[in-house]
């Protein structure tokens, strides 16, 4: 589940997390690195993430950034985009973004959307 929100609401839960995961493809293989990313303007700015990461943008454009939950049975936060190199860096364009955790792990009932899971869109309180 995806669900597309403005740049200001996934700013503010971006807040919450530490590090994150960029996970970038061309073929076969899956490249994941560890980032920090920060907000400028309409975009995520991930400082120097490596040669294999830059090379499978240059043929790939289409990212994900994952960040671990805070706590046990917290929801992860799973973030959408495409990635543009500019120099060393990359700049993020977020497409989507959801926070994400399995319906096990749900403290209360989760809805019957057809989600499977305890999916919730990131509000601009940056709360789920």
């Amino acid at each position: 589940m995806s669900i597309p929100v403005a740049l200001p609401d996934l700013a503010a839960t971006l807040e919450r997390f530490g590090s994150g995961f960029l996970l970038t493809t061309a073929g076969e293989r899956i490249k994941v690195v560890v980032v920090d990313p920060v907000v400028e303007g309409s975009s995520l700015r991930v400082s120097d993430p490596g040669g294999g990461t830059r090379a499978n943008l240059a043929s790939n454009p289409v990212l994900t950034l994952t960040y671990a939950p805070l706590t046990p049975r917290d929801h992860a936060l799973i973030i959408d985009g495409t990635g543009r190199v500019e120099g060393s860096d990359v700049l993020v364009t977020p497409t989507g973004a959801v926070l994400h955790r399995p319906a096990s792990h749900a403290s209360e009932p989760v809805a019957d959307d057809g989600c499977g899971h305890d999916c919730r869109p990131v509000d601009s309180s940056g709360s789920a």
